[in-house]
């Protein structure tokens, strides 16, 4: 299954809490984004820190997880995850060219 990012940001709203005033919304999306960011940075860390095994499954899950919450927030924002995508690329593009490099990440200006 193929969706392009708004697709994907308009069939997970269909799994959020919409009963929520709107700033709790907000308030819940952030909170959820940071806990699942601290999942899959766990995952990591037993996996560097404490030798285990890294369960590739475990933490596509939880890359899911965190891009859902994403996506809720972002639509509680008026945002879409398209343009914040593109955004990205054009201050990453701004801050680095057509590529990352030591040297350039050393002197940027933005």
């Amino acid at each position: 299954m193929n969706h392009t990012l708004n697709e994907y940001q308009q069939r997970a709203l269909s799994f959020a809490n919409h009963e929520m005033a709107p700033d709790t919304a907000i308030a819940v999306w952030a909170l959820g984004l940071c806990g699942e960011s601290g999942e899959t940075a766990d995952h990591i860390k037993k996996w560097i820190g404490h030798g285990h095994e890294l369960d590739l499954d475990k933490v596509e899950k939880e890359l899911g997880d965190v891009l859902w919450y994403v996506s809720t927030l972002a639509d509680s924002l008026g945002l879409t995850l398209q343009d914040i995508a593109d955004r990205n690329i054009e201050k990453l593009t701004a801050r680095y060219g057509d590529s990352f490099s030591q040297e350039k990440s050393r002197n940027r200006a933005a």
